[in-house]
């Protein structure tokens, strides 16, 4: 009679914050802590996802959504300090 292979029994991957064992709750919020990054759920038009994946190539197209909302982010800041600039010029003359 033959036997049937029993199925492989895999154990999960151990998770480890520093020499430590810890759980995927306890793992998670320590990468999220070191990365400083958080999980969203966002709804994107089609063709905004299409055009940065396009442009990620193999690189990740998310990391290119975060990298132009951080451009966005500065580009406003530059902007208010420019403008801040100006009004203290025109007030001073």
């Amino acid at each position: 009679m033959k036997s049937t292979p029993s199925p492989a029994t895999s154990k999960p991957p151990r998770l480890r914050v520093g020499l430590k064992d810890v759980d995927r709750a306890e793992f998670a919020t320590a990468v999220r802590e070191r990365l400083g990054k958080q999980r969203v759920s966002i709804m994107l038009d089609g063709e905004v996802i299409a055009f940065f994946k396009t442009k990620a190539g193999e690189r990740g197209y998310q990391t290119l959504i975060n990298q132009a909302l951080h451009d966005v982010m500065r580009g406003e800041q530059i902007e208010a300090i420019i403008r801040q600039a100006i009004r203290e010029e025109l007030h001073a003359g």
